[in-house]
């Protein structure tokens, strides 16, 4: 108990806030395919980026902790996250095997980011019916904790009922997706990081962190660090940036989880397909601009209470190219 407590300090908001500015800085990897995505990881980390992040679900990729197992042979140093595993599609002990795995490659060098997913992608994909969706997660969570920290879990709950040994532990950190208060609540409660996944500023500082604090205060934890995923578009043609944006915000808000989080967040009119406030809301999502004017809003925001920043690049004109400017800022930082 002493040793999971010493790490849960060592991973609290406190203690990343701590970091330099680019310890708190990832870029989320955008890839074809496992080649392509292990080519672009090897390229940020040679641009000096000590985070790089990949979700599951895109095309190419059956397995993205299999990708990462990979990446981590091919590098040294960068520090890799999955932004999300879906929990519906293995279950916790093979996560836990998997991360095991991994942990074994590159002791120390990955995050494990676990949430419900997509549920119209799941249900049409997989076939599967989402049920109590942030329940089916807190025990999941317990049970990938259980034995992947401690080497032995015992669980009986509503949905699994678990008992099972591992051969070595690895306390690789545990985070999950939030976007509604309940789900930064629960990440406050079990996790070790809640990945914050395109959402306003002011929501985030404002609501969703005082929910995050509540959840951490009352099972005495300390509180975890919010990555908070943002789009950035190198590029000082405003018109086409925001046409970049709003398309993005557009898809969101086609999913029942983000148009609910947009509304709590004061965005019910874009939601509601008001074309003045989903232009509003996609400058407000952005960070564009040159690379001096992207640097200081980086910096900006990695002091106005947000722990880490996930960059999502949004290409312009030359996605390689901006891509590269991208990950040569975050490396100068």
């Amino acid at each position: 108990m002493q040793q999971k407590d010493t790490f849960s300090q060592q991973l609290s908001s406190h203690a990343f806030r701590a970091r330099s500015l680019r310890d708190r800085v990832g870029i989320y990897i955008q890839a074809r395919d496992t080649v392509d995505a292990i080519a672009k990881i090897r390229e940020a980390e040679q641009a000096g980026v000590r985070q790089a992040w990949m979700t599951s679900g895109g095309a190419g990729f059956a397995d993205i902790v299999t990708v990462l197992a990979a990446a981590v042979t091919q590098t040294e140093q960068i520090k890799l996250g999955t932004a999300i595993v879906p929990d519906a599609t293995r279950h916790p002990l093979v996560m836990a095997q998997q991360a095991l795995a991994v942990h074994d490659l590159a002791p120390g060098r990955l995050r494990l980011g676990i949430g419900s997913g997509n549920r119209p992608f799941l249900e049409s994909r997989y076939g599967l019916s989402q049920i109590a969706p942030l329940r089916y997660l807190k025990e999941y969570m317990a049970v990938v904790r259980g034995v992947l920290w401690q080497g032995s879990i015992d669980y009986q709950g509503k949905f699994f009922h678990v008992m099972d040994t591992l051969p070595r532990t690895a306390t690789v950190p545990l985070l999950i997706p939030a976007l509604g208060l309940k789900a930064f609540r629960l990440a406050g409660e079990i996790a070790d990081g809640a990945l914050a996944s395109l959402c306003p500023i002011p929501y985030l500082l404002d609501q969703a962190l005082p929910a995050l604090r509540a959840g951490a205060e009352e099972t005495s934890r300390p509180v975890p660090p919010v990555v908070a995923c943002l789009p950035v578009a190198l590029s000082t043609d405003e018109a086409a940036v925001l046409v970049a944006a709003r398309q993005l915000v557009q898809q969101l808000i086609q999913t029942s989880t983000y148009a609910h989080m947009f509304a709590l967040a004061g965005w019910a009119s874009a939601v509601d397909d008001d074309e003045m406030a989903l232009q509003a809301l996609a400058r407000t999502l952005v960070i564009s601009g040159n690379e001096t004017t992207v640097r200081d809003r980086v910096q900006e925001l990695l002091t106005s209470g947000l722990d880490e920043l996930l960059l999502l690049v949004i290409p312009i004109v030359d996605e390689v190219m901006e891509r590269k400017q991208v990950l040569h800022l975050i490396g100068s930082l």
